[in-house]
């Protein structure tokens, strides 16, 4: 369970993130067009989860933003942006801001993504939502970085992020 804080006050994640080594948890999550993906769509390219409360904050639009504008200049890789939000919301962001270098996925149904990933709130304001996490997946599904921000107002190490990609 990490502790990360809102504003100063601390809340509680639902467990830890996945070892960097370790194999990602697969997943089963809404993409806009209401399909299901899984991690085995995205075998044979690196993938970004950036994954955050809600669409509709101004840090979690950020970092949408910036790793979309990311994305484009990187070669094999995937940034999947994951949140509670419907589909219908991410896809109404992206399209009003023009973004199509990100992949936009939804954990509404069941949660099991935030369980599974150890990264839902269980406390506080935000309760069942995503605490804001980066992690960076190979191209076979293997965790290569975690980010856990620790204060849900800020934005994550995109730079950290981006390294870990050209790890190899």
């Amino acid at each position: 369970m990490a502790s990360v804080t809102l504003q100063g006050n601390e809340f509680h994640t639902s467990g830890d993130l996945p070892e960097v080594g370790a194999k990602a948890p697969d997943f089963a999550l809404t993409a806009t067009d209401l399909s299901t993906k899984t991690l085995a769509d995205f075998k044979g390219s690196k993938v970004v989860l950036n994954i955050f409360p809600s669409i509709d904050t101004g840090t979690c639009a950020t970092s949408v933003r910036t790793f979309n504008k990311e994305a484009s200049e990187l070669e094999n890789t995937k940034v999947l942006c994951i949140s509670h939000d419907l589909p219908f919301a991410q896809a109404r962001f992206c399209g009003a801001e023009g973004l199509d270098n990100v992949i936009n996925l939804s954990d509404y149904k069941n949660g099991s993504f935030g369980k599974d990933y150890g990264l839902n709130f269980v406390d506080g304001p935000l309760d069942t939502l995503h605490s804001r996490v980066v992690v960076v997946l190979d191209e076979n599904g293997v965790v290569k970085y975690t980010e856990q921000v620790a204060e849900i107002v800020d934005e994550p190490n995109y730079k950290g992020a981006l390294e870990a990609l050209l790890d190899d």
